[in-house]
């Protein structure tokens, strides 16, 4: 026990002191343009595919969730060493080919100047702000890992993931509820595969087949989609009503029975992460407001060593 203690004591000096070494202006003198570089890469690539911002936002998540935000996601498996981005949770993840384009455009202003990480984290916030949601100062100094295990992904939350469950991977990560309930918002962009909320339409329990949480029209509707025995792959449903468009219908319609994850009807369970669902139901600024400080606290766990020059692989 004492052991655990003292390994958490360590990880919140680790997020404290990588915090403290980030900054706005990191890049102003040696890389002025950064940011519209970055910007208009994803600009360019939202215009021909609308699924662009959810992919990255959840790119960028899975990213600091495994070794801090360190672009080891973006890393390719090489030899018999497999990357994070094959590992079960990560195989959905797509777009890889923004931040490969966003990087490529900085190379050409700032040649070896400029982390992937950092990229991912600008992207992530043009991701969001394109979609009609908040817009934020990103920090930025992080640097490039060199080391991406696809067994790693197994410390990301999963979508079948309780109160208490969720609650432990985030404050391993100096997250709070507060933190829990606002990133989790980022659902309101987005697509979700059968296999991910199939727990909850068919068999949920030895005397229900249903999970009784949800609206039963929704239910209906979900098990339509999805049915028992689905054999195809690419199945699945929106995240919620406006998936394209970043705002707090993700809230509301939690509170209507029409969530998709056990790990989004969870937030319900615990009277202080529920209080905050009705509060960031009832304003949108509100959400906004605690969305921009958790993901900035989020994407401030850092943990590389280098800048990469090409993010698919190591220096």
């Amino acid at each position: 026990m004492a052991a655990i203690v003292s390994l958490l004591a360590l990880f919140i000096l680790f997020i404290s002191s990588s915090v403290s070494s980030l900054s706005s202006n990191y890049y102003d003198k040696t890389c002025p343009h950064l940011e519209s570089a970055v910007t208009s890469a994803v600009k360019t690539a939202l215009s021909n595919d609308k699924t662009v911002p959810a992919a990255l936002l959840r790119m960028h998540f899975h990213d600091c969730f495994i070794r801090g935000c360190d672009a080891s996601v973006l890393l390719e498996s090489k030899g018999k060493n497999q990357a994070e981005k094959d590992g079960p949770p990560n195989i959905s993840l797509h777009a890889f080919y923004v931040i490969d384009n966003a990087k490529k455009a900085v190379e050409a202003l700032c040649p070896g100047v400029v982390s992937c990480a950092d990229i991912l984290a600008l992207a992530a916030r043009d991701a969001v702000a394109l979609s009609g949601g908040p817009t934020w100062e990103v920090p930025k100094g992080r640097k490039d890992g060199r080391i991406s295990k696809a067994t790693e992904t197994r410390q990301l939350p999963a979508p079948t993931f309780n109160i208490s469950q969720l609650q432990q991977s985030f404050s391993q990560r100096g997250l709070s509820f507060e933190d829990l309930v606002a990133l989790s918002g980022g659902h309101t962009l987005g697509f979700a595969h059968c296999s991910s909320f199939q727990n909850r339409i068919h068999s949920f329990s030895s005397t229900l087949d249903v999970d009784p949480s949800l609206q039963p029209s929704f239910a209906s509707n979900l098990r339509s989609v999805c049915p028992a025995h689905n054999k195809v792959k690419t199945a699945g449903t929106t995240l919620d009503s406006t998936t394209t468009t970043f705002d707090n219908a993700y809230f509301k319609l939690l509170l209507q029975g029409k969530s998709i994850f056990s790990s989004d009807q969870a937030l319900l369970t615990n009277p202080t992460t529920k209080a905050l669902v009705y509060k960031f139901a009832s304003s949108h600024k509100e959400f906004e407001n605690a969305f921009v400080k958790s993901i900035i606290k989020m994407s401030s766990i850092t943990g590389g060593q280098e800048i990469r020059l090409d993010c698919k692989v190591v220096r």
